[in-house]
């Protein structure tokens, strides 16, 4: 009976005793910045645990997941751009009667670019990685601010957060519009014009 007792007081004293906060995350402590990128509904998106195996590349994977989205903001807008029959006057090669509107829209355009044209972009990726923007920087910092405006705190961390969701869409958007003219040889205005998108039409 007296070991009843017992039991029973040490049971409902532990009642007034502070839960214990379970431990951070070894892939949280182990980032610097994983505050940045870190959104609902997915949170801390680690599906594949590389944070846990490897925290120290997190900062390289940050900014290749940053850089791809800007690409892919910037294609996104090139493929609006170009479906709009904005494009540049002139020939793109005058020694081979090539224009600028004679790149057909879409994915299939990309073959219809001369070679040299082709070697022109590698070419100045090739320096923006090397020389410019070398990939062993992870800031992703031009020093230019946002329209020339610097943000600091809270505010910088939601623009960066903004920057991010962008570009993860950007980039989904861009795969899905590669997709799609794939599978249906129908360019992303054919495809807005045909309701492809209505699933009602």
């Amino acid at each position: 009976m007296q070991r009843l007792i017992a039991a029973l007081a040490l049971s409902s004293a532990a009642a007034f005793v502070a839960p214990v906060a379970p431990a951070a995350s070894t892939a949280l402590r182990a980032v610097e910045e994983f505050e940045v990128g870190v959104q609902a509904p997915a949170g801390f998106f680690d599906p594949l645990n590389y944070c846990e195996d490897q925290p120290e590349s997190f900062a390289r994977r940050r900014a290749v997941e940053r850089k791809h989205g800007r690409i892919s903001m910037m294609a996104f807008v090139g493929i609006l751009v170009h479906n709009a029959d904005i494009e540049f006057p002139g020939y793109i090669s005058k020694s081979q009667g090539v224009k600028f509107s004679d790149i057909p829209d879409g994915i299939y355009g990309f073959s219809k670019i001369p070679a040299a044209g082709i070697l022109q972009i590698f070419l100045l990726t090739g320096l923006i990685e090397l020389a410019w923007w070398p990939a062993s920087n992870y800031s992703g910092d031009y020093g230019i601010g946002f329209w020339g405006k610097k943000w600091q705190g809270e505010d910088k961390l939601q623009k960066l957060n903004a920057e991010m969701a962008n570009g993860r869409l950007a980039m989904l958007g861009v795969a899905g519009n590669m997709l799609a003219e794939g599978q249906t040889g129908m360019t992303f205005k054919e495809q807005l014009l045909a309701l492809n998108f209505n699933p009602f039409a």
